[in-house]
This record gives structure tokens, C-alpha cells and sequence, in this order.
């Protein structure tokens, strides 16, 4: 059953690469009061990446970058603040999930947490990196979500800021997985041989081999239910996932997000859909596993490119996705911040692209008023000043 179009959300992922957003409180505030003001409902804020956070934790060390400039901001406590004050809801995103860079302390510090390949090794090469010669912390292994030490440690990172900020609940996304290849270590093998009798098969997509890691996976999300249950007092906390699309998540990552959609581990599913095309984008609208999930009786958003890097999505087709989403029921999320009219605004400039946005999701979407727009800015406008 669709959503009724008060209930979707309009949301946008914010993070600190590619922006300077969580490294000055004015800017935090000035985000907040912008979107606000153009009818976003949500916020997903990046808390966890790269392997540090953005904030004195007790389990891992806090970004660099935050260290170095400001480390008192507490910029993800600062905007869940400012975004309740307005009636925004906060859902950090845990970016990162189990992946680790590969010379992290915890990395070192625990080498039979780490997953790895039926030939010993454990490194990936991701967002353009390299095997043959890149340094060790642009490369990435992955975490064993059947180990109670790796368990203990992100259901902690997790607990942490959803109890210090009052955060509305944690976003999951593809990083919270098994890749397929992996569970060739010691730790995995010797519990498999313990629970079924037999030695991890050659094939790392034989199928029974691939439900037993899902399964572990799926035990780690279930703990992690449970815990949050405890510690969020009587708002329960929102679990969200954004996964990419179902055959691929679960026959690359293990991720079977239709089961856990059924059996309530999660509250919010959020689909990235960043095809190029409206007709590719409307084609994807209509995966089978996404086609189901509306009748399952929970949020169902679609995740948009708004614009990142080099690629900026115009209005007009922005407008077209999101439109289309809504038809099918879904509330629209937009990665990331800086590209709706910051930094990667495009051609079409900032003041035109924040006022056709509050227009999108007032009286195109139904989902709020379009009221005090008066005319809009010329395309290719100038953007707003910088937020000081």
C-alpha cells in the first residue's frame, strides 16, 4: 500500500566530503534553517566514515579533519537540535557500516576480526583505488559481522550517538554487508565447521554458503534491533537501509532486505535510483522486490542524484524523478546537500535551483505547501553568498 503523501519523507544525505558543512556551527544552523524552509522533512547526516566519527567516541577515532579544526563542534548533536527545533527529523547515516580502512587501529589492533578470501587475502581496491599502488589506508577490508567483538563495537558506535544526540534512529546502507567472496578466515571457518559440521565450501556462492553468512548478518541487525529497543527509551528508533537493488544486494553483499523488510528488523527502506534517464529511472521504479516492498506496509523512499562531483542533475529532470517516485507512492531522498544549490549546483545556479526545490515539494508533490514563492530566479542566477 502506497504512503499517504503526508506521511513520505523529502530528505537529503549531508556529509563532510565534498563540503565544509560540519566543520562550522554557522553553516550547520544556516543548512537546517534552508531546508527547512524548502520542505524537507528529514535529515540523514553522515556520522560514520572512513573508519572515524564526528564526534569523542569511546569505540574509534574522531575525523581528522574535525580534530584538527573543531573538535568540540559536536556537528551531529548541533544539527539534530537545530532540525527538531523546526520539526525536522535526524537519522544519522552510518556510511561506513563493517568496512574499515585498511590501516585502522582496529584493523591492527584485531587482524581475526577481518574477513577474508579463500586465498588469505583481505583488501579491496573502492572509488577508484588501486591494489598495485595505493597506500594501505585508501584500501578497505570488512569486518566479521558473526564475531561478538565486531558485534559489541557497532551496536556501540550505533548506541552513542543515538543516545547522546536524541537521534530519531541510524541509517544502514550497502556497506552493511558480507561481501560474497569473504569467510575464508579462521573465525568464520571454525565457526561453520562448529555449527554445521563441515568445511566452507570451495564455491563462495555455493547457496546454502551464502544463507549461512546471511544468516549471521541478518542475527547482527536482529542484536542490533533488540539493543536500540533498550536505549531509545519510548520513541523507538528508527532502523533505515539503503540498499542498492535486490539481486545485486543480496548476490554481492548478502544483504537480504526483503527478509528483514518482513520480519520488521527494519522501519524505513531507502532504494537508491540514480539512473541517468527518466525512462531508465522509471524502469527501475519497477524492480519486482520494489514493487512488493509497497505493499509491506512501511516508508519506501527513493534515493535521487541531485548532484555530486561532476555530475549535476538539472531541475527539470529532478523534478520529473521525484514526480514520478511520488505517483508510485515513495517520498524522495537526494544525495547529497551540496548538490541541490551549493557547491555542485551546476549551470542553473543556486537561487533558481532552492526555489524550484521549495516549489517541487510544496504544490508538485502534495506533500507541503507552496506558499510565498513570488517569482523565480532567472536559471544560471548567481548562487546565495556562502552561509558565513
Amino acid at each position: 500500500m502506497p504512503q499517504p503523501a503526508a506521511q513520505r519523507r523529502i530528505g537529503v544525505w549531508l556529509t563532510n566530503s565534498p563540503s565544509p558543512l560540519y566543520y562550522d556551527p554557522a553553516r550547520l544552523d544556516g543548512a537546517v534553517r534552508e531546508l527547512a524552509n524548502t520542505g524537507f522533512t528529514t535529515l540523514y547526516p553522515n556520522v560514520w566514515s572512513r573508519g572515524a566519527t564526528f564526534h569523542r567516541s569511546a569505540l574509534a577515532p574522531m575525523e581528522p579533519e574535525l580534530a584538527r579544526r573543531n573538535p568540540s563542534l559536536d556537528p551531529i548533536c548541533r544539527l539534530t537540535r537545530e532540525a527538531h527545533r523546526r520539526g525536522l527529523q535526524v537519522i544519522p547515516w552510518f556510511e561506513y557500516g563493517l568496512m574499515e580502512p585498511g590501516d585502522a587501529e582496529v584493523v591492527r589492533r584485531h587482524p581475526d576480526w577481518v574477513l577474508r578470501r579463500s586465498d588469505g587475502s583481505a583488501l579491496y581496491a573502492m572509488h577508484g583505488a588501486s591494489l598495485q599502488t595505493s597506500p594501505l589506508k585508501d584500501l578497505r577490508v570488512w569486518l566479521n559481522p558473526a564475531h561478538p567483538g565486531v558485534r559489541a563495537r557497532f551496536i556501540g558506535l550505533i548506541s552513542e550517538v543515538v543516545q547522546r544526540c536524541g537521534a530519531d534512529g541510524i541509517q544502514l546502507d550497502d556497506h552493511f554487508a558480507w561481501p560474497v567472496e569473504l569467510g575464508y578466515d579462521d573465525y568464520t571457518r571454525g565457526l561453520y565447521r562448529s555449527q554445521t559440521g563441515l568445511e566452507p565450501p570451495a564455491s563462495a556462492t555455493d547457496r546454502a554458503w551464502m544463507r549461512w553468512r546471511r544468516q549471521q548478518l541478518t542475527g547482527l541487525l536482529r542484536e542490533l534491533r533488540g539493543h536500540l529497543a533498550q536505549v531509545s527509551g519510548p520513541k523507538r528508533a528508527i532502523i533505515s537501509l539503503s540498499p542498492g537493488p535486490f539481486r545485486f544486494a543480496y548476490n554481492h553483499w548478502l544483504q537480504d532486505w526483503e527478509l528483514w523488510a518482513l520480519g520488521e528488523l527494519i522501519d524505513e527502506l531507502v532504494v537508491q535510483n540514480y539512473a541517468y534517464s527518466v525512462k531508465g529511472f522509471a524502469n527501475d521504479l519497477n524492480q519486482p522486490a520494489l514493487v512488493k516492498a509497497r505493499s509491506w506496509g512501511m516508508p519506501v523512499e527513493i534515493g535521487i542524484l541531485a548532484g555530486f562531483g561532476g555530475r549535476t542533475t538539472d531541475m527539470d529532470i529532478l523534478s520529473q524523478k521525484a514526480r514520478l517516485a511520488a505517483s508510485r507512492g515513495h517520498g524522495v531522498i537526494y544525495f547529497f546537500w551540496e548538490g541541490l544549490w551549493g557547491q555542485y549546483a551546476g549551470a542553473e545556479g543556486g537561487a533558481y535551483r532552492k526555489a524550484m526545490f521549495r516549489q517541487l515539494h510544496g504544490s508538485d508533490l502534495g506533500l507541503r505547501p507552496a506558499t510565498g514563492l513570488g517569482s523565480l530566479p532567472a536559471r544560471g542566477a548567481p548562487p546565495p553568498p556562502p552561509l558565513p
